[in-house]
């Protein structure tokens, strides 16, 4: 699993690569925690192209990540979303919840 952080005004990115399982959501949780901590951080923004696994533990870390973010007032929206994570995400109903866009740069303009 890779994290890659990037900042963009009150927005953060983060680029998932690899697996998003029981053993790799810790190294996203304590990552993003990290920088949602910040002041400047309001909005989130998960780029899934390149995640090519995802399971309960990566829907619990997400959904930690959202409520962490909603609780500051700010937003979430997910991107790059492929057929095996959108299943997952759809099984444990955060499509429900937070916004789908088709790319970073899609979602960083619905942000403002």
């Amino acid at each position: 699993m890779q994290v890659q952080l990037i900042r963009r005004k009150k927005n953060l990115i983060v680029r998932l690569k690899g697996e998003l399982d029981h053993h790799t959501s810790i190294i996203f949780r304590r990552a993003v925690e990290k920088e949602l901590e910040k002041e400047i951080i309001q909005n989130l923004i998960l780029n899934m192209e390149n995640l090519t696994f995802m399971d309960s533990s990566g829907l619990g870390a997400i959904l930690g990540r959202y409520k962490q973010v909603k609780a500051k007032g700010g937003k979430v929206i997910i991107c790059g979303l492929g057929r095996h994570s959108k299943k997952i995400l759809e099984m444990g109903g955060l499509l429900k919840i937070i916004p789908v866009s088709s790319d970073e740069n899609k979602a960083l303009e619905s942000l403002g």
